[in-house]
């Protein structure tokens, strides 16, 4: 997984590349505890080149989502590939997590 971390003032603008899971994942929670620390963040994820995500993936973008929005920030998911929007919609994700 490859992670791309932008910043303009309070909002972070964050690019996915490739496969976030077990293997990965405490890497994944490195990149974006930065984001997390942050106070009243609003974070943009461009998940276009996102190939999979595995439990463990959903449980970071959990981590994120509380995070965020315990600091009054909003995070959004964008250009989800239907393989992997269809992980957040059976696991109920889709329904915490804002995806556009």
């Amino acid at each position: 997984m490859d992670v791309k971390i932008t910043q303009t003032e309070n909002k972070y603008d964050v690019v996915l590349n490739g496969r976030l899971d077990t293997t990965n994942a405490d890497q994944f929670l490195k990149d974006i505890n930065p984001l997390m620390e942050a106070a009243n963040p609003d974070i943009e994820v461009d998940c276009t080149n996102m190939e999979y995500t595995s439990s463990q993936g959903l449980r970071m973008f959990l981590m994120l989502q509380k995070s965020v929005g315990s600091k009054g920030g909003k995070l959004v998911l964008k250009n989800m590939k239907a393989q992997v929007k269809e992980v957040f919609d059976i696991t109920g994700f889709s329904s915490i997590i804002n995806i556009i």
